[in-house]
């Protein structure tokens, strides 16, 4: 059963009991509700947060794709063009939509598939297809249950990488870790004091130095403070100087090294912080940091503000570096760790709720 159909069986028996919102809520004000049914209404919560973050990209994908079929009813090579060009709009990136539509073509002609609204679920199925194959890339953060955490944070200036921190830093705090901070961004004027206002507003400790200090001499005195005080995490920002390759290499190198002295396995994670809206540009800017360090996973901000969520499917598809948390509001619990599931029903949503109508309406007609 692919993951459309799986959403469809998983919406259909809601729809059925068609039980609000509201009376969830009023169970858990009531304390009647069991550990199961609140872990599954968390759940739906995250869901809800997809489905919201991600309500531009569902509303331009669904109604291109539905002006697609309605002004191709036939199964041919243009409406195949036709289909490319909606997607790259969509910023699924051109190899993966080349992969896409060959095998489309492919499906259509082995099950004889001529009416385009007939081919609608299986473009959704195939898109899911492509991003499951390498299922070998982990979307889970690498944190250590018993020891010391190292996470290092590359971008370049302006997407987002500060706040992200931030965000990062109340998660795992949240979570009850001890979270710090280290001020690697020493360069870029103002970075320094970014990070210690969120490091106050988190109510985290923040190691930092002046400003145009050795950013590595900064990681060493911040993983050394971290062991002592039994910090479960530690997040250290970088400078995102990415016009001077070799600069920023070096750097990133070096800082790998001392941290290295302390925590041997260390870092944990590399995340690179992108920004959603500059579409292809933040493709570019992952191959571009790919080059220099050893990106673990893709922190990936301002989804909610963009029409092109299928930078995603870009992103793990040509690049091989999965997306591990994703920006879906202002607020600090709207950094989400991603989810392939929830990514895939809030791109989809509308079209999933729209099949199980019209498979209830035809079980009320039967």
């Amino acid at each position: 059963m692919g993951l459309f159909d799986r959403f469809k069986k998983k919406v259909q028996p809601k729809k059925q009991e068609d039980k609000s919102k509201q009376k969830v809520d009023a169970e858990l004000d009531d304390g009647l509700i069991s550990i199961e049914e609140f872990e599954e209404w968390e759940q739906e919560q995250i869901g809800y947060k997809f489905k919201q973050g991600l309500e531009k990209s569902r509303e331009k994908f669904q109604n291109e794709i539905n002006a697609l079929m309605a002004k191709y009813r036939t199964v041919d090579e243009d409406f195949f063009e036709a289909l490319e060009e909606v997607l790259i709009s969509a910023d699924v990136g051109f190899n993966t939509v080349m992969e896409l539509t060959d095998e489309l073509r492919k499906e259509a002609q082995l099950k004889n598939i001529t009416d385009t609204k007939d081919l609608k679920e299986t473009i959704v199925e195939k898109m899911i297809e492509i991003y499951e194959r390498n299922d070998s890339l982990s979307e889970e953060v690498n944190i250590q249950s018993d020891s010391l955490t190292v996470v290092l944070v590359v971008g370049v200036n302006g997407v987002g990488k500060t706040t992200s921190i931030g965000k990062l830093a109340h998660k795992y705090k949240q979570e009850g870790k001890q979270v710090m901070l280290a001020a690697g961004d020493t360069f870029r004027a103002g970075a320094i004091n970014q990070l210690q206002v969120w490091g106050d507003r988190v109510g985290v400790d923040v190691i930092r130095q002046s400003e145009g200090s050795d950013p590595a001499a900064v990681m060493y005195d911040a993983v050394n403070a971290a062991k002592k005080r039994g910090t479960d995490v530690l997040i250290c920002d970088t400078a995102g100087r990415l016009q001077n390759k070799g600069n920023l290499m070096n750097e990133l190198s070096k800082i790998k090294k001392v941290i290295q002295k302390v925590v041997p396995e260390a870092p944990h994670e590399a995340l690179l912080v992108l920004d959603a809206t500059t579409g292809q540009n933040a493709l570019t800017q992952a191959k571009a940091f790919k080059e220099v360090t050893d990106v673990t996973g893709i922190v990936l901000t301002k989804l909610d503000g963009t029409a092109k969520g299928g930078i995603v499917l870009a992103i793990k598809n040509e690049l091989g570096i999965p997306v591990k948390f994703v920006g879906l509001g202002e607020q600090m619990d709207d950094l989400q760790e991603f989810s392939a599931e929830n990514y895939v029903y809030g791109l989809f949503a509308d079209m999933i709720d729209d099949s199980v109508d019209e498979a209830l309406e035809d079980e009320d007609n039967a």
